[in-house]
């Protein structure tokens, strides 16, 4: 590896648990696993079939210019799937997840809500003591 020229953002090198992710990109799906936690790499060898055929799916959907979309908030953010906008469901609506250099490692699913926010609004007639003797009509 000698004069090897490195691509900088900002001054630093963007590595992945000490290697630059360009060079994680160039791996095969089975070699980078093993720079994943173990949960990740448990995934990926037990359903390594499923997670290629979405990979290819998803890279004929990116030629035609359509977003890949998957129900599966269980797969593993790989190096290749940097720069992807990926539809993910969270139960109700596929939801757009730009995938970034700092999301690998993680899974689909962290980057998608299932669950909306609580809003509280104002009490309703006979919530509150106040309102209780109010007339309803």
């Amino acid at each position: 590896m000698v004069n090897e020229t490195r691509i900088t953002l900002g001054g630093k090198t963007r590595l992945f648990r000490g290697i630059e992710i360009e060079d994680l990109k160039k791996l095969e799906l089975r070699e980078f696993s093993k720079y994943l936690a173990s949960r990740e790499r448990r995934t990926i060898n037990r359903s390594f079939q499923a997670i290629e055929m979405f990979l290819e799916k998803s890279k004929s959907d990116i030629a035609k210019n359509k977003m890949p979309k998957t129900h599966s908030r269980e797969f593993p953010i790989i190096p290749s799937m940097i720069g992807w906008t990926v539809g993910v469901h969270n139960g109700k609506e596929f939801v757009q997840v730009k995938i970034t250099e700092d999301m690998i490692g993680h899974r689909l699913g962290e980057f998608t809500l299932t669950r909306k926010p609580i809003k509280h609004g104002a009490a309703g007639i006979g919530a509150t003591r106040g309102s209780a003797s109010a007339s309803v009509k």
